[in-house]
């Protein structure tokens, strides 16, 4: 009986983890087309309440950004790659080609908040070995 109900579980876990992926990488498209249109207040929204409390204002975190994450700011081509969560927590790999053909590999954790996914912060991986 055992057996049965694990490979149920793990049957009823992959699908969850499908949208979990779908509704994480939809929340980062919108943040990155908010930036692409200079939207800022748009693309704070998308930000965890940490982040916004990190940062109190969407200027703010534009500057941050723009500085720090220029390939987020004004990619060239952004590819999801593998993710992957827990119950209100997510990671999704992103990698980015900016707009003078580097490759960029970030990892975005994610948070639900009321039933929404949130940016809770991106990291840089180290740079991918290979070409897009």
């Amino acid at each position: 009986m055992r057996p049965i109900i694990l490979c149920t579980t793990l049957v009823l876990a992959a699908p969850q983890s499908a949208r979990a992926d779908s509704l994480a990488q939809s929340v980062i498209t919108d943040q990155i087309r908010a930036f692409q249109a200079d939207d800022f207040t748009t693309a704070f929204g998308h930000a965890s309440p940490g982040i916004q409390r990190l940062f109190g204002s969407a200027e703010r975190f534009a500057q941050m950004v723009q500085n720090g994450y220029p390939m987020v700011w004004r990619p060239g081509e952004v590819r999801f790659l593998d993710g992957s969560g827990t119950e209100g927590r997510h990671q999704q790999d992103v990698m980015i080609t900016d707009r003078a053909g580097r490759l960029h590999v970030l990892r975005y954790d994610m948070v639900q908040i009321e039933g929404t996914w949130r940016i809770d912060g991106v990291t840089l991986l180290a740079r991918p070995d290979f070409n897009a």
